[in-house]
């Protein structure tokens, strides 16, 4: 049996609890993943999936269900500490013989828009240096993604610790 995944989509969130579980559990509802049985991958998006809007794909999903993730996660029992978690996708554009990647990235005391720029650049990377390209330099604003990327896209968390356990996740569900 082929596991291909025929569409991707984005999801994030984030938790407070008591606990780190429970706040892991409370990220995942915030995300509207928690229903699910949840299988870790790693980074490949298959030439033909489809990019879709989390709304679309959750329809499709039914509580319980094995469904596969590439998953950014971080937790901090830290009081003050900020946290984010991003998950970023590149794909060639108008390509539909090439995968392409995703990748996840999550950090301490970092902008969440900084966040999502570094999971893009670092799926944008993989996926350049898979074809011949050179790496990427995250910090020239002159790299141009668009050779790239089929859907300029990231998902991101953050939250700032107060008491207790909080967490961060972001995650790409690949349906098949």
């Amino acid at each position: 049996m082929e596991l291909i995944p025929k569409k991707v989509f984005l999801t994030a969130g984030v938790g407070r609890h008591p606990t780190k579980l429970g706040s892991f559990e409370r990220a995942l509802r915030e995300a509207q993943i928690h229903p699910y049985n949840l299988v870790p991958v790693s980074s490949i998006i298959p030439p033909n999936a489809e990019i879709i809007s989390k709304e679309e794909g959750l329809k499709s999903l039914k509580p319980g269900q094995i469904i596969f993730v590439v998953l950014s996660r971080i937790s901090s029992d830290e009081v003050g500490r900020q946290i984010v978690a991003s998950i970023g996708l590149a794909k060639l554009k108008n390509n539909n013989t090439a995968h392409g990647y995703i990748s996840e990235f999550s950090a301490f005391d970092m902008p969440v828009d900084i966040a999502k720029k570094n999971a893009e650049y670092l799926a944008a990377e993989m996926l350049a240096t898979s074809i011949g390209d050179p790496p990427l330099d995250f910090n020239d604003e002159k790299v141009n993604l668009d050779k790239f990327i089929i859907k300029s896209t990231a998902a991101s968390a953050t939250i700032e610790n107060g008491d207790g356990w909080v967490t961060a996740i972001a995650a790409a569900v690949l349906l098949i």
